[in-house]
């Protein structure tokens, strides 16, 4: 008989099921006017009414006992338990990731825990040392005590290349840089779409996740592997891109390249602007340069050589430390003479660097040279023009 009762529960509990899922923790004032108090409220009355029905109904005491009560532990629990929060989860993705290693009964003991407690929103993504079998309370309250966090963060700086980014994990982690050079050889597996390794030159792309390490600070994770953290940051690096529809947006306004040349354009940016002002107008250089009326529609960046001496294990040098020979060296396939684009990224650019390649500013800038200590350029449209900016550049002292 009990299965015939409409309770009235069945489309208030899948809208809030909807709401918990986008993230959407409503703040409440205090325990007496949350969820837990209602739902007693409603199984008092279910009792009433299965005993009025008789008491041959109790048997469906659980059963109904299971939608008006929050399965949850009781006290602060018990053992010791590593648990993950990944980057952008919310509530929801938290409350899963805890029901899976036991440490909260349900995802609901979590999520209405969270509802009452103003703090939780201050809940970071990370690695977090807990008990098993806590109370959703327990939970989140030592999710927000700073001494449960596993703290084994790095920072991963804009425009470092991929050969320095696997030594600096290396020295972070205790990982060989040969597990990461290893890791990386299959980009695709790392979690790189083949999309993204098209150009719309026809020149062929040997596929790199140079570019697609995104900086960022990172926790590591227990165990990480050289291939999980390099899954992490391109997972970052997808995520922010796609936050930002760059793809969709570079096909749609950059007049027909492809996402991956407007991601080496923003590598050419992040490491020639001295400044994040000038990320956007050294991008238009670029693209002026190799699309425009440059006469050999190449770069002449510096950057691309030292980016060839760094692939082939030699030293980085200082533009005017270059030889002539260096500098146009025909077997360099990063030659800044070379028509068109170079063949991939020559660093991991930033978020900025990514917007200046994105949406530069308009201008037919085909120079720049660094005019003040703290970076910042100066461009001209004539070579003219940009002597004069060089002479400047010498009067401070720049170059």
């Amino acid at each position: 008989m009990i299965d015939d009762l409409d309770l009235g529960f069945d489309e208030q509990d899948r809208g809030d099921k909807g709401r918990h899922r986008r993230g959407a923790v409503r703040r409440r004032q205090g325990r007496s006017g949350g969820g837990r108090g209602k739902t007693l409220l409603a199984l008092a009355l279910a009792l009433v009414l299965l005993g009025g029905i008789g008491g041959g109904a109790f048997y469906g005491f659980d059963r109904v006992q299971s939608y008006f009560v929050t399965p949850d532990y009781e006290g602060s629990g018990t053992g010791e338990v590593t648990v993950e929060i990944k980057q952008g989860a919310l509530i929801a993705d938290m409350a899963d990731a805890l029901v899976a290693a036991d440490v909260v009964k349900s995802t609901k003991a979590f999520i209405e825990a969270a509802e009452e407690n103003s703090r939780s929103k201050n809940i970071q993504p990370g690695t977090y040392k807990l008990r098993k079998q806590m109370s959703g309370d327990a939970a989140v309250a030592a999710m927000l005590d700073l001494k449960n966090k596993i703290v084994n963060g790095i920072t991963i700086p804009e425009g470092l290349t991929a050969k320095t980014v696997y030594k600096r994990l290396s020295e972070k982690t205790d990982i060989p840089v040969k597990d990461f050079e290893a890791a990386a050889k299959d980009p695709e597996a790392l979690g790189v779409p083949d999309w993204w390794f098209k150009r719309s030159d026809g020149k062929k792309v040997t596929p790199s996740v140079e570019g697609f390490l995104f900086p960022d600070t990172y926790e590591i994770p227990p165990k990480a592997t050289a291939e999980t953290i390099l899954k992490l940051m391109v997972d970052n690096f997808l995520t922010v891109t796609s936050g930002m529809q760059y793809a969709e947006k570079v096909q749609k306004e950059r007049g027909g390249i492809t996402p991956y040349e407007a991601l080496i354009v923003a590598s050419l940016a992040q490491a020639e602007a001295g400044n994040k002002a000038d990320l956007g107008k050294v991008a238009r250089v670029a693209y002026n340069r190799v699309y425009g009326e440059f006469p050999c529609n190449c770069l002449e960046m510096d950057v691309t050589v030292n980016y060839y001496f760094e692939l082939t294990g030699q030293k980085t040098k200082a533009s005017k430390d270059m030889t002539a020979a260096e500098l146009d060296n025909p077997k360099n396939p990063y030659n800044r003479k070379l028509r068109g684009l170079v063949p991939s990224p020559i660093n991991n650019p930033g978020k900025e660097a990514l917007e200046g390649a994105l949406s530069p500013p308009p201008g037919k800038w085909l120079y720049f040279v660094a005019i003040s200590k703290d970076g910042r350029s100066a461009f001209a449209e004539t070579y003219d023009e940009q002597l004069r900016n060089e002479r400047k550049a010498k009067e401070a002292g720049i170059i």
